[in-house]
């Protein structure tokens, strides 16, 4: 005998337990079948006569799109907004900037009007100290010498009224 092929006569025993194994896998599929078909059944009745849960699932849905639209509608407001408000705030810094340039080169303008006049000042303040040392040794000079010169001018004048009182005796 070939040990790779059975000979089921040897086995009675064998022969008689093949058959009910055989049926009861298929009793098994049909009780599984039936099963499938009762519970498919019973929610399908559920869901006809027990409030329609699609229906709320579709509603809820509806509102959770009319939310994301409400919600992106805001987030693009506000987002022009800031938009908005960004360019203003570029406006008024870029105006600030220009109005910072202008007191810049008026400052500077002032600046030198500022040397300007005070390098007049100081050469106005030297020439009067030169007028002032100039008048001093003047003032010096002719108190220096001061009898002389009155005296001379006294003796001139006392040396005319004396010319014309003789000058008068004489008409």
């Amino acid at each position: 005998m070939n040990p790779v092929t059975r000979d089921t006569r040897r086995y009675p025993e064998k022969l008689s337990l093949a058959p009910v194994k055989g049926a009861q896998p298929i009793a098994l599929a049909a009780a599984t079948l039936v099963v499938l078909i009762a519970g498919i059944g019973g929610i399908m009745l559920w869901r006809a006569y027990g409030g329609a849960p699609e229906a709320e699932r579709g509603a809820v849905t509806r509102q959770l799109q009319a939310r994301t639209v409400q919600a992106s509608e805001q987030l693009v407001e506000k987002t022009k907004g800031l938009e908005a408000t960004q360019q203003e705030s570029i406006d008024q810094l870029q105006m600030m900037q220009e109005q910072l340039q202008s007191m810049r080169r008026l400052l500077a303008a002032q600046q030198a009007d500022t040397k300007r006049l005070s390098d007049q000042v100081s050469t106005l303040k030297d020439s009067i100290d030169g007028l002032r040392q100039s008048f001093a040794s003047t003032q010096s000079s002719e108190q220096a010498a001061p009898a002389p010169r009155n005296r001379s001018i006294r003796a001139r004048a006392h040396a005319s009224r004396g010319g014309h009182r003789h000058r008068r005796n004489r008409s």
